[in-house]
């Protein structure tokens, strides 16, 4: 279907058709100092108006000149935590009745609508796609929330200062994984978005929607707007042979020196879009009578995760800080075929002391032992 303009005043029928059909919407909203990632029911719950200023270990909301409704980078929340969430119950035992029971939890049925979603973490849901279902075992709880979901994307038009998509091949323009996607444009034509369908539902959702198609200039604003942002990414990471560069400098001085720094705080790995660590937890009834077993998200940062036989095989923050970095853009290439980072910068912006991943790579590079 061809790309159609949707002025500001008719965005509202968007939301109305997706709960209509049965979905929980979900899209940025302003909570806490921050844009993070709730139930919203119209435009009035998206962050209209609000930008964000990020840098190593920095994040800054400020008001802007306009009324954007998507005039900002990425927050803290992914759409991980809607599809792998930090805790999930697996099972439950029972023992009352004088024998052991146990009983599988069921499988969350909601249907997500997601909006706002950005190119990186469209990539960073195809990754964990790869995880989840595409590797030999499939994840109940991934795929039965995944199966039902509905994304609407959209186009980046502001490069966040800790953002290096563009240098990932991620970003800033979707290309594949969207049902709907859109850039929002305002100048002197009005505030409009201009939306394009990338599935048969996407189709079936314009087709509903209040618009006209969009003439020529509204795609050469498009473009440019992408092009603008691709220009003002604020890190870049030089790809080129880092699988070899990481595994061949396991013993650089470097990670000695972030290592240093390092709070081991797991910041990083919580943030992050496509880390999938978890353990599980056990939780018993005071009585005995029975209790529950439950997943939660964990860390390659804590000491626990790597014990083996009662001890720890990764002792040291730098042996810790080391295993994330070098897996994430190294052996991750062996595991399921790609770079296990998009380039989102959400790891520099919420690490306490602002290690930055891209210039810990461009150290090694540069100082090669």
């Amino acid at each position: 279907m061809a790309a159609v303009v949707v002025d500001r005043s008719d965005i509202g029928v968007l939301f109305d058709a997706l709960t209509a059909d049965g979905y929980a919407v979900i899209g940025p909203t302003h909570r806490d100092d921050a844009i993070v990632l709730g139930e919203v029911t119209s435009p009035d719950d998206l962050p209209a108006g609000w930008t964000d200023s990020q840098d190593g270990g920095s994040y800054r909301l400020e008001r802007r000149s306009d009324e954007a409704l998507f005039g900002y980078s990425v927050g803290p929340h992914s759409p991980k935590r809607y599809l792998f969430p930090p805790r999930t119950a697996l099972f439950d035992l029972d023992r009352s009745n004088g024998s052991l029971t146990f009983t599988q939890r069921e499988v969350s049925t909601t249907k997500y609508a997601f909006i706002g979603l950005r190119a990186c973490e469209l990539a960073a849901i195809a990754i964990q796609d790869r995880v989840f279902t595409g590797s030999g075992v499939v994840d109940r709880t991934y795929a039965g929330t995944r199966e039902d979901m509905l994304v609407v994307a959209v186009n980046c038009a502001v490069a966040g200062g800790t953002c290096f998509c563009e240098s990932m091949g991620t970003g800033p323009r979707c290309e594949e994984g969207f049902d709907l996607v859109l850039t929002e444009l305002i100048d002197g034509d009005g505030h409009r978005f201009v939306f394009e369908s990338g599935s048969d539902e996407g189709d079936r959702l314009l087709e509903g929607l209040p618009s006209r198609p969009a003439g020529p200039r509204d795609i050469e604003r498009v473009d440019e707007t992408i092009a603008a942002t691709s220009a003002a990414m604020g890190r870049a990471l030089d790809t080129d042979g880092i699988q070899e560069l990481l595994e061949e400098n396991r013993e650089h001085p470097r990670w000695n020196k972030v290592a240093q720094r390092c709070l081991a705080c797991t910041n990083c790995t919580l943030v992050c879009p496509t880390c999938f660590c978890s353990t599980t937890e056990d939780v018993a009834a005071l009585d005995g009578s029975g209790g529950t077993r439950s997943r939660r998200w964990d860390s390659c940062f804590t000491m626990e995760f790597s014990t083996l036989h009662g001890r720890s095989v990764r002792t040291t923050t730098r042996a810790r800080y080391r295993q994330w970095m070098t897996h994430k853009l190294a052996s991750w290439h062996d595991q399921f075929g790609s770079s296990g980072c998009v380039g989102c910068g959400r790891c520099i912006t919420w690490c306490p002391v602002g290690i930055d991943i891209t210039k810990e790579a461009a150290l090694i590079r540069l100082e090669r032992s």
